[in-house]
Parts: structure tokens; sequence; C-alpha cells
């Protein structure tokens, strides 16, 4: 059935395109944007050479990192943009951890077809819809990432539809390659689909996701909401599960973020994350794990340094401890990062 529903939606994105009408007196614009960033990481509890760290992008210790140097380039004419998303780095590596060579740089490459006001058809890589979190460090108030962004999707490369429903609703659904695969010899495809909305006032807006083939299954809600002028609060949270031959697993995690910005150029996120791996899936993490992160951003222009602090307690003994390294069941961190975005 997905094989038939990939092979359709390739055959009418092409359509799309090649009956999309011309017009010489259209100017094309490109814009550019990026980021760079980069931090420092220190483990209280680390063992040597072993790092308390299950959560992407920030496995080191003691140590200055770079993060990722991004550049994102879209060019539009018409109803067609053209987008590519490079990025070299930590981040860039793990994002694309499948891919090698200059395909692990291509964070994101994809073509867009605008039909109408309410219909937009992308084909090509792009970073995933499920989860709150982001790749790129400016689109997060936290510099380290939470359990449920890790170990969930963290791209897909297919072709999908994004569909107005009139006010403030709107639907996407899209057919992929295996979650995180920019290439595959594979034939599996996965299903993809969103569906959002918000309040009248935008003061509160919910994302309800989902993906799901060969074997897996995730659904994932995202609520944000603003509190008050200077708070606000949002929450990620996900069940994932497998089904390999005649066993199955899953996992499930709850993220919930509250900020406070007393002042433009000052703000605080206090990030409590939980993540529940009881049932030994994949990820192997084993037990539950609470983590609460607290993280300041002070501004300067286009520049933010976080200090973050942060405290994971796990069920199990899965952290280690000194130079003996024996097991513990908590680990603290101290992150102090640099972020800078044009």
């Amino acid at each position: 059935m997905l094989k038939k529903i990939s092979a359709f939606s390739c055959l009418l994105f092409s359509f799309l395109l090649l009956n999309a009408q011309s017009d010489s007196t259209k100017k094309p614009t490109t814009t550019f944007s990026g980021s760079v960033d980069a931090y420092y990481r220190y483990g209280f509890s680390d063992a040597p050479g072993k790092t308390n760290n299950f959560t992407s992008f920030t496995n080191s210790q003691n140590s200055f990192e770079l993060g990722m140097a991004s550049f994102k380039v879209d060019h539009t004419i018409g109803k067609v943009t053209a987008t590519a998303d490079i990025g070299f780095g930590r981040r860039a590596q793990e994002f694309s951890y499948n891919d090698v060579g200059s395909l692990a740089a291509v964070k994101q490459m994809y073509l867009t077809y605008a039909a109408s006001d309410k219909v937009k058809f992308t084909m090509g890589k792009w970073a995933t819809h499920v989860g709150y979190e982001l790749v790129d460090a400016p689109g997060n108030r936290n510099y380290s990432m939470s359990y449920g962004f890790s170990y969930g999707p963290f791209f897909h490369t297919g072709i999908k539809a994004d569909i107005s429903l009139g006010g403030k609703s709107a639907m996407m659904v899209g057919v992929s390659n295996p979650t995180d695969y920019s290439t595959t010899t594979s034939s599996a495809k996965f299903f993809l689909a969103q569906f959002s909305t918000a309040s009248n006032n935008d003061k509160v807006k919910a994302y309800l996701n989902f993906q799901g083939g060969s074997g897996i299954t995730q659904y994932n809600l995202v609520v944000m909401g603003a509190l008050a002028d200077k708070w606000g609060i949002n929450y990620d949270g996900s069940l994932q599960s497998y089904k390999t031959g005649g066993s199955s697993s899953s996992w499930k995690s709850h993220a919930l973020y509250l900020n406070y910005d007393p002042t433009p150029a000052v703000g605080f996120t206090l990030r409590q994350d939980y993540f529940d791996d009881r049932k030994l899936t994949p990820i192997g993490v084993g037990g539950k794990i609470f983590a609460t992160t607290l993280s300041a951003n002070l501004k300067a222009d286009n520049l933010t340094i976080i200090p973050e602090f942060r405290i994971d307690n796990s069920q199990q003994a899965v952290f280690f401890k000194g130079a003996s390294s024996t097991g513990t069941k908590s680990s603290a961190a101290f992150i102090l990062a640099a972020v800078y975005k044009f």
C-alpha cells in the first residue's frame, strides 16, 4: 500500500511542477541564514574515558567543543522554492548519523511547490515534524537535548503535502524512506502525519504528530502556551513502539519547559525531562530517567550565552562515577555554550 502511495505522490508532484505556468515577470528572491555554536561541558562524576551522557550533541568531558556551523539558502521564484541547509560539526554528524561523505553535511535539501494558498508540496530531505526541540541550537532555549529528541526521529526523506484546513488548523501527510535515512536500498516506506491548531489569540498552539512503518510506530504531542507576558510553558510527549518478529517493545518520554523572560536580554528555562525505557528497546538505556535542566539565555544582539546546569537521575545504575568507574544512579553536569545566528 505504501509503495502505491509513494509512487502516486511522486507522480502528482512531478505533474504539478511540469504544469506550473511560468511567468517571466516574476523576480526570484534569495535568502541566506545560518548559525554558529560552541560549548564547554564538565561532568562532575564522569569517569575517565566514559561520559555520563545519553542524549545528543554534548558527549564530551572537560573539553571545549565545536557545535555546528550551519548555512541555509532559500531561492524562490513564483510558486517554487529550493532550499539547501548545510551543517558542519558535531551536531551535523550526529544528526545525519546514517550518512557518509558529503551527505552527512546535508541537514535539509528540498523543493517546494505551492499549488495554492492552502496546499503546498515538498520533496527531498527535511527535519522531522515530531517533537519540540530542533537540531539548530538557536531554536532551543536549553543547549543540551532531551531524551525524547535524542531517541526520536531526526529527519525524513520523501514527499509531503501541507494543507490548510481554514482558520488556525492545518494538516500534513507524507511518505518517506525509513526514518533518518537520506538514501536506502530498503523498499520499506514510512507514513507521516501532523495535525496542528491554535487558539484565536495564538497563545496556545498544539501539534499532534505521527510516524509509522517497518515495525515502528510513534505518536507525539506538542503543546505551547503563553502564561503571561514574561512566562511561557511547553510540553512534548512521545510514545514509540517496536515490533520485530514475534517480540515487541516501547519507550515513552515527557518533557515540560517553563520559560521566564524578565527582560528582552535575559531569559531562563527549566526543563523537566522523563524517559521510560523499561521494556529494553533497541535504545538499551533501561529503566526510568528523570533529568532536570536549568538554562539561562543571556543575549547581546545575535549572540546568546547559555550557562546550564543539568542533573540526571536513573532508576538503574546506568551512569559511571570517578576513576573506579563504579555504577551510580545520578549524574550532574555544567555546560557553557555560545550561540550566534544570522
